[in-house]
C-alpha cells in the first residue's frame, strides 16, 4: 500500500536488519526504525511500534532471526521463542508465528538454521499478503451486494486499526474496502478514533487517506446514533483471536459496537486470516485480556503550535484508571467472519466448512 505514493510494507528484512514502520510516531512523523536484536523485536511488540496481530507474528518470526544471527545455540533460540511469545498475550497470531518457527528450527544445529529460519519468516509474511488480498476479494461481494442495492455510497463504521499497517499489506478489515476503492464503487468509512491510544483516528484515517478512501472520524460513542439514523450500511472490524465457535475477541469497544450493530439490524463483518483462529480454548473467559498500562488512558500524544510531538496529561494526578485492551464479541452478534477461504457462520460448523483439516 501507499504511504505519500509510494509503495511499502509494514515489515522487511535487509542487510541483517528487520526495518519496520514506528507506528508509535504516526500520524505526525513517518518513520522507519531498524530492529537488530531478538531484544528490539521484543520491545517493538511490547511498545506497539508494530502491533495488529498478523504483524505482530511477523514480527515475531524475524525476530527469531534476529536471535539466531546472534548466537544460534538451541537454548538462546527457545529462551527468545519464550521472551517473543510473553511479549503481548492476547493475539494468538505471536504464538501461531513462534511455534512454527520452532517446529522448523528445533534440533537445528547446522550452518543452514539462519536460512531456514529467513525463508520461513519470509513464507510468513508472504502467505499473509495473499491471504488479506483474499480477504478482501471476499468481502468485496458483500459492499457489492450492499452498493447495487443501494445504488449509493457504501458507508462502513470500523473500530481500531485493522488496515494494512496492522498486517504486512492490504489489511483485513480495510482489504474489502480498498478492493471495492479500486473497483470504482463509491465508499466512506466512519472511523472510530478508538481510545485511549487512538488507532482508529491516527492510523486507519492515515491510511485510508493515503489511499484516496473518504473517511470521517468519530468519537468512539458515536457509532450508535449513526446507526439509528441509518447512516451506517455495514460494519467490519478485525480480530486478535477468533475462538473456533466463532466468539471474536478484538480492541476493547468493538463488543459495543456489535449490540448496536444488531440492535439496529445492521450487518457486522469479522475479517480475518486462518492464523487468527484459535481451536483450542472453547470458552472465551479463557483467553487473556492483556491489560496495559493506565498512562496510555491519562496521557495523550498529539502535535503543539510548534509541529513538536507532545504528552500531555488529561486526568486528575489522583485519579486511578483502568486499560483493559480487549473484549469478547459473542459469536451471535457476528454476522459472518470473512476469511481468506470465504465467507462462513461465527460458528464451528461454518469454519469447518471453510478449513476442513
Amino acid at each position: 500500500m501507499k504511504i505519500e505514493g509510494k509503495e511499502y510494507r509494514t515489515i522487511w528484512f535487509e542487510n541483517n536488519l528487520v526495518k519496520i514502520i514506528d507506528q508509535t510516531k504516526l500520524p505526525h512523523k513517518f518513520v522507519i526504525k531498524e530492529l537488530r536484536t531478538i531484544t528490539d523485536a521484543v520491545n517493538a511488540i511490547k511498545k506497539m511500534e508494530v502491533r495488529g496481530a498478523p504483524l505482530i507474528g511477523a514480527t515475531a518470526a524475524y525476530g527469531l532471526v534476529l536471535a539466531i544471527l546472534k548466537n544460534d545455540d538451541q537454548t538462546f533460540l527457545k529462551k527468545s521463542s519464550e521472551d517473543l511469545i510473553n511479549s503481548r498475550p492476547t493475539a494468538i497470531n505471536l504464538k501461531w508465528a513462534v511455534d512454527r518457527m520452532m517446529q522448523k528450527l528445533s534440533g537445528v544445529n547446522s550452518d543452514k538454521i539462519l536460512e531456514i529460519a529467513l525463508k520461513e519468516a519470509n513464507e510468513i509474511c508472504k502467505e499473509d499478503i495473499k491471504f488479506c488480498e483474499n480477504i478482501g476479494l471476499n468481502g468485496l461481494k458483500i459492499i457489492e451486494e450492499i452498493y447495487n442495492k443501494k445504488k449509493d455510497t457504501v458507508n462502513i463504521l470500523t473500530h481500531c486499526n485493522a488496515g494494512w499497517l496492522a498486517t504486512i499489506n492490504w489489511g483485513t478489515a480495510t482489504s474489502p474496502i480498498y478492493h471495492a476503492h479500486k473497483k470504482g464503487i463509491p465508499v466512506h468509512v466512519w472511523t472510530d478514533e478508538t481510545r485511549p491510544r487512538n488507532q482508529g483516528a491516527n492510523l486507519t484515517s492515515y491510511e485510508l487517506n493515503e489511499e484516496g478512501v473518504k473517511n470521517t472520524i468519530i468519537a468512539d460513542n458515536t457509532g450508535g446514533i449513526l446507526m439509528q439514523r441509518g447512516e451506517v450500511d455495514m460494519c467490519i472490524v478485525g480480530t486478535d483471536r477468533t475462538l473456533s465457535n466463532g466468539d471474536v475477541c478484538n480492541k476493547v469497544g468493538t463488543y459495543l459496537k456489535a449490540l448496536a450493530a444488531y440492535d439496529n439490524e445492521i450487518p457486522f463483518y469479522v475479517a480475518l486470516p486462518s492464523s487468527t483462529i484459535d481451536w483450542n480454548i472453547k470458552d472465551y473467559n479463557e483467553i487473556p485480556i492483556e491489560e496495559r498500562s493506565s498512562e496510555e488512558l491519562s496521557h495523550i500524544e498529539g502535535l503543539d503550535e510548534n509541529g513538536n510531538i507532545k504528552k500531555i496529561q488529561v486526568y486528575p494526578q489522583k485519579s486511578k484508571a483502568m486499560n483493559l485492551a480487549f473484549d469478547v464479541t459473542p459469536a451471535k452478534y457476528v454476522t459472518a467472519l470473512i476469511t481468506e477461504k470465504g465467507v462462513c457462520d461465527a460458528s464451528l460448523a461454518g469454519l469447518k466448512k471453510l478449513f476442513k483439516k
